[in-house]
């Protein structure tokens, strides 16, 4: 009886692992893909047989840097990422650690709007915001592509669920010793999470560095293209240069890739944690 149980479950770990597989090869087959592609000769067909039986060459890198196509662009995605990513960190914390603490009608009522903007899609306010940026002076600005991303509020939930699952046993004791709240906040409570802000700071990276709608619209200047406009803007309209715009987007998704390799442990260590209340 042993025997073809262990048999069954090694025929169901085969079968899951075989699954995983495919799921595996199907999701990274579109990155080698491009990655193919951008190593091709410029001109050339792209087709299987051609894809596989054509040579490498690192002319389309050469060209794309050399040409400026995306060295700007590049600065400006990752300048507007840091600098959103860091505003939402300080920010999103601030406003959670005041939910999450001080329990005033006033907060309640503030994080039930919280909430309700979850619920509306951020493409609503599209022309809204480009009459904003206008009237303000702001469009085509770096403004632009910063101000209105600076508070998420999707950081702010996390964040308040992650501090009210903290004990505030550390924090009673620095009131006892003299310490005051923004001492408490920085120095004790937003130490403590660092999980969460983690979690935070790679999901907003992550939606500004591939952002293209936004600065599409609120910008105009080549000057202050970020990656992914620039790389939308490559196309011509009779054809596509697709090794040199493989090559961009190669090169976009890199840092990604990187970013999450090394952050993916915080990234499940900041989604569960705070799952469950102490």
């Amino acid at each position: 009886m042993v025997v073809p149980a262990a048999r069954s479950n090694m025929l169901v770990s085969l079968g899951r692992y075989g699954l995983l597989s495919v799921i595996l090869i199907l999701m990274v087959f579109p990155l080698l893909w491009m990655l193919r592609i951008s190593f091709m000769g410029t001109g050339q067909a792209i087709s299987m047989n051609q894809v596989l039986a054509a040579g490498f060459t690192f002319s389309n890198y050469m060209d794309i840097f050399s040409g400026d196509l995306i060295g700007r662009p590049l600065l400006n995605s990752a300048a507007v990422g840091l600098a959103v990513t860091g505003g939402n960190i300080l920010f999103c914390f601030m406003v959670a650690y005041s939910l999450a603490r001080f329990r005033y009608l006033v907060n309640k009522l503030l994080f039930i709007t919280v909430i309700l903007i979850l619920m509306i899609p951020a493409h609503i306010i599209i022309i809204p915001l480009y009459v904003l940026m206008l009237k303000t002076g702001l469009y085509d600005s770096y403004w632009a592509l910063i101000l209105p991303w600076l508070v998420n509020p999707i950081g702010i939930f996390l964040v308040k669920q992650y501090i009210e699952s903290v004990p505030p046993a550390m924090e009673d004791a620095a009131r006892i010793d003299g310490a005051g709240d923004f001492r408490i906040a920085f120095r004790i409570v937003m130490p403590l999470c660092k999980p969460a802000l983690a979690v935070l700071a790679i999901q907003v990276f992550f939606t500004n560095w591939n952002s293209f709608l936004f600065p599409y619209i609120l910008t105009i200047s080549s000057e202050l293209r970020t990656l992914p406009v620039a790389l939308a803007l490559y196309q011509g309209h009779q054809a596509v240069d697709w090794q040199h715009l493989m090559a961009g987007s190669s090169i976009a998704v890199l840092p990604v890739l990187v970013l999450f390799m090394f952050m993916q442990r915080h990234v499940v260590s900041g989604i569960t944690a705070g799952a469950v209340k102490q």
